[in-house]
């Protein structure tokens, strides 16, 4: 994915690195109570595996950095808010962290969860 070259060798950053920043990013957000796999087939992958980065999808084509969020909100939130958040908090994350620009970050929420239903 993002490879630099230094006097010392090369340093290669994998979207598996990418996608668990951009996870745990995600998990510390307000109104975030979980992320969700995009379909049943890669659920089912990610309970076998258990992947960390569940819930992540991330595309780099050399030029562009687009990350796709499959998340569960809670109820009683603003969707529209959580998901903004969501949004900042990931950019900023793997910006600070992998130092490549991020083009977008789309935040597709796949569900509502009731913590407490009082």
């Amino acid at each position: 994915m993002g490879e630099e070259k230094t006097t010392l060798g090369s340093i290669s950053i994998s979207p598996n690195a990418v996608a668990s920043i951009a996870y745990h990013a995600t998990l510390q957000s307000y109104g975030v109570v979980g992320l969700a796999p995009k379909n049943l087939a890669e659920g089912i992958a990610a309970t076998i595996t258990r992947e960390p980065s569940r819930g992540v999808n991330v595309k780099f084509d050399g030029e562009h950095l687009n990350i796709d969020i499959y998340v569960i909100v809670e109820f009683g939130t603003r969707i529209a808010t959580v998901a903004n958040s969501v949004a900042n908090a990931v950019v900023f994350n793997v910006e600070k962290s992998v130092g490549l620009k991020v083009n977008e970050v789309n935040v597709h929420v796949q569900g509502l969860r009731v913590s407490n239903p009082d």
